[in-house]
C-alpha cells in the first residue's frame, strides 16, 4: 500500500534535483569554507551562490541573509538577538497567541528572564487585528514578532499592516515565515519587516538548513559564540553541502511558485469538499481567510484527533494533529484555542497538508479514507 502523504508542514520530500546538488558538492575536494586556498574558496563560492538563490525567493539582497540549522535557530537569534542588542533590563516583546513553538517558548524564555512580552489575540478565523498592536507600543518594545502564515490552519496574517505601526514608532518587526515561503509570494520589502525566519526542509530542502533575512541597519547581538562566520550571527563551520542542497530548494521554490500554489490549491479544494460531503459534523477551522494552498485544519465532531490520526496511518494516509515539534505533548492545539475553539473541539481536528507529488485521485482517496475512518471511529470500532 503506497503511502498519501498529507503531512508536507510537519516536512517535505528532498526534491531529486536538491539531492544532485548536495551529492556533487559532497564529491567535490574538501575545504573549509574560511580557507584562503583554492579549495577553501570553491566551498565559499558555493555558500555565496546559494546566498543568492535563497535571497532572492524573499526579494533580499544576498548581503542580507545568513544560513542557520532551521528555522527555530533563525527565530531565536532574530527575538534573543534583537533583545540582547537594546541593552535593556526589561525589554518587551510584542507576539501572537497563534505563534510556533519555536518563537513562543523563545518569548517565555525572555519574560522568565526579567522581560515582557505581550500576547495579541486572534478572531474566530485565527487572524490578529493589525490595529491592536498599537497598544503595547512603546519605548521598551524591543521587537514585534508576528508570523506570516499559522502552521496548523494555514491562515495567512497582516504583517505588512502590522509592521507599518510597529516601524513608524522605530521598532523592528520579525516574521516566522517558515511556511509561508515557498508558498506564496513573499518579499520582504513589500512586508516592511526587519527579520524573516525559512527554513530547507518545508521547501523541499533538506532538514537542519535554515536562513535569517536581516535588513541592512538592524542591530542584533549573537547569542552564540564561536568564529565570525555569518557574520558573527552563526559561529561555527558551515555545512557546505546542506547549504547548497538549500540553495537548490530555494531556486526551485521560485521557479514553481505559481505552478505549485494553483495546482495543490486545487487539490486541497476538491479534499475539503469531499470530506464535507461525506462527513456530518465537518469543521473547516480558518476555512473564511487567506490561507496558504496547501493546509486544511479540519475538526471532526466527537473524534479524537489523535485516534483519526493513528487510524488514518493504517489506512495509508499521513496527516497530523498539528505542528510536528508539540505532538508529544498530548495537549489541545494552543492556535485553535486562542480562535475561540474548545479543548474538545481543538482535539478532534486533523491538520492536512498538500504538497508536489500529491494528486487528485489523492484527494479523492483520501477523504473517502478520512470518512471511512470517522464512522468506524464513531461506531466505537477501530481500522
Amino acid at each position: 500500500m503506497t503511502t498519501i502523504y498529507l503531512d508536507h508542514n510537519a516536512t517535505t520530500p528532498i526534491d531529486p534535483a536538491v539531492c544532485d546538488e548536495m551529492l556533487s558538492c559532497m564529491r567535490s575536494p574538501a575545504g573549509n569554507p574560511s580557507s584562503i586556498h583554492s579549495s577553501g574558496q570553491a566551498a565559499r563560492r558555493v555558500i555565496e551562490r546559494a546566498r543568492e538563490r535563497a535571497a532572492r525567493l524573499v526579494g533580499a539582497k544576498p548581503g542580507e541573509i545568513i544560513f542557520t540549522g532551521g528555522g527555530t535557530e533563525a527565530d531565536n537569534i532574530a527575538i534573543l538577538g534583537s533583545v540582547y542588542a537594546t541593552g535593556r533590563a526589561n525589554p518587551a516583546i510584542v507576539t501572537s497567541a497563534i505563534e510556533h513553538q519555536a518563537v513562543m517558548n523563545t518569548c517565555i524564555h525572555v519574560k522568565s528572564s526579567g522581560g515582557q512580552v505581550s500576547i495579541l489575540g486572534v478572531n474566530h478565523e485565527g487572524l490578529v487585528d493589525p490595529g491592536s498592536v498599537r497598544a503595547y507600543l512603546d519605548d521598551d518594545t524591543a521587537l514585534v514578532s508576528v508570523m506570516l502564515a499559522n502552521n496548523d490552519t494555514g491562515t495567512v496574517q497582516p504583517v505588512a499592516a502590522l509592521a507599518q505601526l510597529a516601524r513608524a514608532r522605530g521598532i523592528p518587526v520579525h516574521t516566522d515565515a517558515v511556511q509561508a515561503v515557498g508558498k506564496i509570494p513573499v518579499d520582504v520589502k513589500a512586508l516592511g519587516v526587519d527579520l524573516l525566519s525559512f527554513s530547507g526542509h518545508k521547501i523541499y530542502g533538506p532538514q537542519g538548513t535554515g536562513a535569517l533575512y536581516i535588513r541592512k541597519g538592524t542591530k542584533l547581538n549573537p547569542i552564540t559564540f564561536g568564529g565570525h562566520q555569518e557574520r558573527g550571527l552563526r559561529p561555527g563551520t558551515e555545512n557546505v553541502a546542506a547549504i547548497a542542497g538549500f540553495g537548490k530548494a530555494c531556486e526551485l521554490a521560485a521557479a514553481r511558485l505559481a505552478e505549485d500554489a494553483a495546482d495543490i490549491e486545487s487539490l486541497r479544494s476538491t479534499f475539503e469538499a469531499a470530506v464535507i460531503a461525506r462527513v456530518p459534523g465537518a469543521v473547516v477551522n480558518g476555512q473564511g481567510a487567506a490561507r496558504i494552498p496547501n493546509t486544511s485544519n479540519i475538526s471532526f465532531e466527537g473524534i479524537d484527533g489523535e485516534m483519526l490520526v493513528v487510524n488514518l496511518d493504517l489506512l495509508g494516509v499521513a496527516a497530523s494533529t498539528g505542528a510536528a515539534c508539540s505532538t508529544a505533548d498530548r495537549e489541545p492545539s494552543h492556535v485553535l484555542l486562542a480562535m475561540g475553539r474548545t479543548a474538545e473541539q481543538a482535539r478532534s481536528s486533523v491538520r492536512f497538508s498538500f504538497g508536489r507529488g500529491n494528486t487528485a485521485d489523492d484527494a479523492l482517496r483520501a477523504a473517502e479514507q478520512v470518512a471511512h475512518a470517522v464512522r468506524m471511529l464513531r461506531g466505537g470500532a477501530v481500522c
